[in-house]
């Protein structure tokens, strides 16, 4: 048993599918929660998208996130399964 879960640890690893995320909607999500459920975003990155939302209106779609100062095309990239933006 401990050996199948070590394979399938590995694999998983190896296929790029290490990072599980929960769906997070960036058009409600509070600072902290953005931070923890997305890779890559910290604190203050965070702290921007939601300054950014609350300045310029809600986000379209995840894409939108890319108008954000400090958030780039691989953040977006490794978070794409994990935005939604339905209200």
């Amino acid at each position: 048993m401990k050996h199948n879960i070590l394979t399938a640890a590995i694999l998983a690893a190896l296929s790029g599918q290490a990072w599980a995320c929960e769906s997070v909607n960036i058009n409600t999500a509070g600072a902290g929660e953005l931070a923890t459920a997305l890779d890559g975003i910290g604190e203050k990155k965070s702290q921007a998208i939601v300054k950014y939302r609350d300045e310029n209106g809600l986000f379209a779609d995840a894409q939108a996130l890319d108008d954000v100062s400090g958030i780039g095309k691989k953040t977006l990239a490794k978070n794409k399964d994990c935005i939604v933006t339905e209200q």
